[in-house]
């Protein structure tokens, strides 16, 4: 992943699990809308049954002990004090919320990319400033030992360039570090990749 394809879409960021969550939460709360609506209509239902009825045992499966019924039912919402209709305003709160937190992610989801992708716009230019640090400090450094040992300079100037060098290729390990962490970043932003 060291170059990222010029053309690439947005719509990768549906891939990221939390944008993947965020909106199957939006479906099922839209479905909980749904159901909260049908739950406002009456309900009209038709039980049938169909059996054998004898006071004997012996004539439980003779020709006149054959029995059938139907019960009608109905639910009505009026009688429910407004019970359906709470339950309908909600699942309407219910989903402008996840409306809310799906939105919410998304924006989290471009952030992150975009903070990703200036850092990686950077980071090389701060390595390649780095190396450079590092090959003059290195170079400084030897130059110096060579005057210790000549006389010309003291001791301490020596250690003093050396810890200079030092320090330079610490931050030059520490920038390809932060540029390796930044690929990691890169990748895990746009939702594991882009295939």
């Amino acid at each position: 992943m060291n170059a990222l394809p010029g053309d690439l879409q947005s719509s990768v960021l549906l891939r990221r699990p939390d944008v993947l969550q965020a909106e199957h939460q939006l479906i099922a709360q839209n479905a909980n809308i749904g159901a909260a609506r049908a739950a406002m209509f009456p309900t009209i239902s038709l039980t049938t049954s169909f059996g054998t009825v004898s006071s004997a045992l012996s004539g439980l499966f003779g020709a006149n002990s054959q029995s059938w019924s139907v019960a009608p039912g109905a639910t009505l919402p009026i009688f429910d004090f407004g019970r359906r209709k709470g339950n309908l305003d909600l699942a309407r709160a219910q989903q402008q919320g996840a409306v809310a937190t799906y939105e919410k992610t998304l924006q989290t989801a471009f952030r992150e990319v975009a903070d990703a992708l200036a850092t990686r716009g950077t980071i090389d230019a701060q390595i390649g400033a780095r190396t450079r640090r590092a090959s003059a400090a290195e170079i400084s450094a030897r130059l110096s030992d060579a005057r210790y040992r000549a006389g010309v300079d003291s001791f301490l100037t020596s250690l003093d360039a050396q810890r200079t060098a030092y320090s330079a290729r610490r931050d030059l390990v520490t920038t390809r570090l932060a540029r390796a962490t930044n690929l990691v970043t890169l990748y895990r932003v746009l939702g594991g990749g882009l295939s």
